[in-house]
């Protein structure tokens, strides 16, 4: 079957996400930052909020436990939008040109359902182009769990083999293509224009 969509992924894909971007901002320590994000407000922890909990519970129970950080873990949540450093170089131009050539777009991300409201409105130009963005953290649901494909499957109304899924990271990518999908592990953006025009989604070189 003819891919006719494009669903992306979010962080690693279009833009450069990471705490420890945020706790730059907040200390030229980077001793400190090492240790916040390898210790404390780790990716481990953060991955909570992915799967729907609250910030104010997981930032409180943070705290219990590192006390000694707590203007940093207080931090995380309002000022999360500092954690993105900007786009993936060449990717916000991709999902432009696939929106003038009229190739229907989608999300699936894992992300908090209180930190993606905001991060969406500050991106509004790029999003708005999207017909629709499966959230994890809305639906307590967290790739690569195959139930989460098969809900953006039945929403954005394809059929197996339509959607290409682009996503930085390999497990997500496979478990897309194991559930209606066809899977692309993100490394760059020209690796996946190549792709994008081999498919005949877009015109020109794959450079």
């Amino acid at each position: 079957m003819a891919i006719t969509a494009v669903v992306f992924d979010i962080g690693g894909v279009l833009f450069d996400w990471h705490p420890r971007y945020l706790f730059e901002n907040m200390t030229p320590d980077t001793a400190l930052v090492d240790r916040l994000v390898d210790e404390v407000v780790t990716l481990d922890w953060h991955f909570q909020h992915d799967a729907g909990r609250d910030f104010a519970d997981t930032s409180a129970e943070l705290i219990a436990q590192f006390p000694g950080y707590e203007p940093y873990i207080r931090a995380f949540g309002p000022r999360f939008n500092e954690s993105n450093r900007g786009p993936i170089p060449g990717m916000h131009e991709i999902v432009r040109a696939l929106d003038v050539a009229g190739v229907p777009l989608y999300g699936i991300t894992n992300f908090s359902h209180e930190f993606f409201p905001p991060f969406r409105a500050a991106h509004a130009e790029l999003f708005d182009r999207f017909a629709d963005i499966v959230v994890s953290g809305v639906e307590k649901l967290t790739k690569p769990d195959p139930a989460i494909y098969r809900l953006a499957l039945a929403r954005f109304g394809l059929t197996p083999g339509a959607g290409l899924f682009v996503d930085d990271r390999a497990e997500n990518a496979t478990a897309a293509s194991a559930n209606g999908f066809v899977g692309h592990h993100f490394t760059d953006a020209a690796r996946l224009r190549a792709e994008l025009v081999a498919a005949g989604l877009l015109e020109g070189a794959a450079g």
